[in-house]
């Protein structure tokens, strides 16, 4: 772990160095082949070094962290052509993609809490740094407080483990029977989510952040709260099986009512925005039933929605840099401009309203089951939230590509060969993986 660990910080000389820009951008696929045949396939920890291991869940994590940071730095290419500061733009990427990799590779729950916070930095610098709208300083401070709100009471329940059992380290942990401390545990990575009621940073910070900052925000910050769950629940597996009905309830429910929410938005990345939270509403509903389904579920819908989400907002801002709008009412009849574009917002439309062959489809029929194996009645408010959830990216697609073009477009650039690739990487993988469902579990 730490050999992988040395050649991300390898990278930080690089960065400073202004030519190396796309240079950079190779050494990333470079890192993500060479962790690929690091494969392991075991569900206990292994290649363990300085508290700091991987096992199944781990590993998809950081591959998907490699992965978008790199599609991040593609996406960006703007910033190095108008000489925005784009240096200090692949520090912060790679600073960020260093704190991702410790939080998923830590086997001690003091270390991940650490490297967890100190991922909301970086992001921070990147929507404050290099977002659209003087808006950004209330999305950043939304963002912080949120999550600073959530992780005080985390570290409270980390000081009472340690009273209790004298050991921070995930394999040594016992089974928890309070709660309140599972409360105090799982509010932040409820807040990360997010699940309905404590979602209000995200659609503000996903809004006003630069295009990277919305990849990242939906490929892999919201994975942070899902991972969490993953890793704390099993302490506290008595007190759950008690309590989480509520949670279970109250995440569908929100998932039903945020689906209608994305039809009455006129922002497009604002609806993709919402649409986040509606489905990652699914994964906490799935992981809170406690069972196996949910949690195979829950891995999959995650890295599929990382994919999926965050090739709509590279969509987005495709349109942003060419229309300077991201309103629906000057983003449509684009299929007469951009008919070769019009294909991709249709393949990923498609792949967010889990059509096949998209990894979208296998994780949600594994989170209805697991749903609908625990209570019967939830397949209510699933019925709801799927078929609204196809009803706004219909929209979205329909309103974007047909209709009249808007008479306000002036002048107007073609897309380029690097556009496409960058959206090929997110659809490609996202229609792949599902063809080796069978081997991956």
């Amino acid at each position: 772990m730490m050999k992988f660990l040395f050649m991300m910080i390898f990278m930080i000389p690089l960065c400073l160095m202004k030519s190396l820009f796309l240079y950079i951008q190779l050494y990333m696929y470079l890192l993500f082949f060479m962790f690929i045949s690091m494969f392991y396939y075991m569900s206990d920890y292994g290649l363990i070094s300085f508290s700091f291991g991987i096992d199944y869940l781990s590993y998809m994590m950081i591959m998907l962290s490699v992965w978008i940071c790199m599609l991040m730095m593609m996406a960006s290419f703007n910033i190095y052509v108008i000489k925005d500061h784009y240096g200090l733009f692949n520090f912060t990427v790679l600073f960020l993609m260093i704190c991702l990799y410790l939080t998923f590779c830590s086997m001690n729950i003091m270390v991940l809490y650490l490297f967890f916070e100190m991922s909301l930095i970086p992001v921070l610098f990147l929507i404050l740094g290099w977002g659209y709208q003087p808006e950004r300083l209330q999305a950043g401070l939304y963002m912080f407080m949120y999550t600073l709100l959530g992780s005080l009471p985390f570290m409270v329940s980390i000081f009472y483990m340690y009273m209790n059992y004298m050991t921070l380290s995930l394999n040594l942990l016992f089974f928890v029977d309070s709660l309140y401390i599972y409360f105090l545990m799982i509010f932040v990575f409820l807040i990360k989510i997010p699940m309905y009621m404590v979602h209000l940073w995200l659609p503000k910070a996903h809004v006003e952040a630069p295009v990277s900052g919305s990849m990242i925000l939906a490929g892999l910050m919201l994975k942070l709260g899902g991972y969490g769950l993953m890793r704390v629940l099993k302490y506290y597996v008595y007190i759950a099986m008690k309590v989480n009905f509520t949670l279970i309830m109250l995440s569908l429910i929100g998932s039903m009512y945020i689906s209608m929410i994305c039809l009455r938005q006129t922002d497009i990345k604002s609806l993709i925005a919402y649409s986040s939270i509606s489905h990652m509403g699914l994964v906490l509903s799935g992981l809170m039933t406690m069972n196996l389904w949910g949690f195979y579920g829950s891995l999959y819908m995650m890295i599929a929605h990382g994919l999926c989400s965050s090739g709509l907002f590279c969509l987005a801002n495709l349109n942003y840099e060419r229309l300077f709008s991201r309103s629906l009412y000057l983003n449509k009849g684009l299929m007469n401009l951009m008919p070769s574009l019009s294909l991709w917002w249709f393949l990923l439309c498609s792949s967010n309203m889990s059509a096949p062959p998209s990894l979208n489809l296998m994780g949600e029929i594994m989170l209805i089951n697991s749903v609908v194996s625990w209570n019967f009645i939830c397949i209510l408010f699933l019925v709801f939230s799927l078929f609204f959830g196809a009803c706004y990216s219909l929209f979205l697609y329909s309103y974007t590509q047909h209709g009249i073009i808007s008479f306000s477009i002036f002048s107007f650039k073609e897309i380029k060969i690097r556009e496409y690739l960058l959206l090929f990487l997110h659809w490609f993988p996202l229609n792949l993986i599902i063809l080796f469902g069978d081997k991956i579990l």
